[in-house]
């Protein structure tokens, strides 16, 4: 991997890791469009580089990031656990069905999803605007929502979002429950790469690695304080028409 690819992927997922749209299936489309080889470290660039998505969060959200807040790092924590649990039973089954064909047809069904959620959104049904509010019991369901995401293509940050529409939160505190569910699953999962790939990084692939992590994290910081003004003025229609035409292409394009 040269500078110029490890530049452009971390873009890619900066901007894709925090909207309804998979990161991980955009990285692998724009990796195979610049002809870059399936190695494991290559791999494992593409999740470690993850890692930058949440210091991102952290720096958006510091103040959520200390002991008062433990009521609500609880609640995330159990919003956690169904992934966790299921993705660790079911791993090797989940690496065996990644094909770019289920990519694409998950893109296309997580896309219709998202415009027959927005079609049946009532704003006042959905009363809890600020993720400290949540119940117990409603990180339960988005957490359940979650596991749809180990389907790849579906999208982390597009299933937790659905599930969270689904049990009353509005579009921002969904996106933003979101966001903090993301620090234990990108720990968890680019942690265990960087445990397991570390001795394949020469010091010239760590160079680059950490010029594709300074690239994510700057993109990622921006992405995520935009996407939440742009919530504020629009729904997630445009996201589900995206993904269905998305989708629609990668199938045209394999």
């Amino acid at each position: 991997m040269d500078i110029f690819q490890a530049i452009v992927l971390g873009i890619v997922e900066g901007f894709t890791e925090f909207l309804p749209i998979s990161s991980t299936g955009h990285m692998i489309v724009v990796a195979d469009w610049m002809k870059m080889d399936e190695n494991a470290e290559n791999k494992a660039f593409m999740v470690i580089i993850q890692l930058a998505a949440i210091l991102a969060v952290v720096l958006n959200y510091k103040d959520k990031f200390s002991f008062s807040k433990i009521n609500l790092w609880i609640k995330v924590m159990i919003a956690f656990l169904p992934l966790a649990g299921v993705g660790f039973i079911f791993k090797e089954l989940i690496k065996s069905s990644f094909t770019p064909q289920i990519v694409a047809y998950m893109f296309i069904i997580g896309g219709i999803v998202f415009l027959i959620v927005e079609y049946f959104y009532k704003e006042k049904e959905h009363d809890i605007d600020d993720v400290e509010d949540i119940s117990y019991k409603q990180a339960g369901w988005i957490g359940f929502a979650q596991i749809f995401a180990l389907i790849p293509g579906t999208s982390r940050a597009g299933a937790s979002i659905i599930g969270a529409l689904l049990v009353g939160l509005s579009r921002k505190a969904s996106s933003e429950f979101s966001f903090l569910l993301a620090v234990p699953v990108m720990i968890v999962t680019s942690g265990y790469d960087i445990l397991k790939h570390y001795d394949e990084f020469t010091n010239e692939s760590v160079t680059t690695l950490a010029i594709g992590f300074v690239t994510a994290f700057i993109v990622a910081y921006f992405t995520m304080k935009l996407f939440i003004v742009f919530l504020q003025k629009f729904t997630f229609t445009a996201f589900g028409i995206y993904r269905i035409l998305f989708g629609i292409g990668l199938l045209l394009w394999i």
